[in-house]
């Protein structure tokens, strides 16, 4: 390989490894809040007034984990967005009642 090769070979590498990072760190701070939401949800009596909404998050949560521990980080921020998103949809129904 020649010269140029290698530096496009190396520019790829940490350009990979710089983005696998960024994932890692957003995944993890979503699911945190995506766990937050959760137990604000669980807290408010999520799981009687609004099942659906309660066990749409929780599962989004448990996937999301899943994922995470498999290294697919991309994967995992989207569910505990989703979770989120389900346990706050859950908690905005619980304050119209």
């Amino acid at each position: 390989m020649d010269r140029r090769s290698w530096k496009c070979l190396a520019v790829f590498v940490l350009f990979s490894f710089l983005l696998s990072g960024c994932y890692y760190s957003g995944a993890k701070k979503e699911m945190a809040n995506a766990e937050q939401s959760f137990s604000g949800l669980k807290g408010a009596g999520g799981e009687k007034l609004v099942p659906y909404e309660y066990t749409s998050a929780e599962k989004f949560l448990e996937i999301s984990k899943i994922e995470y521990d498999e290294k697919d980080y991309k994967a995992a921020k989207g569910f505990a967005e989703r979770s989120k998103s389900a346990a706050e949809a859950g908690l905005a129904e619980i304050k119209k009642k």
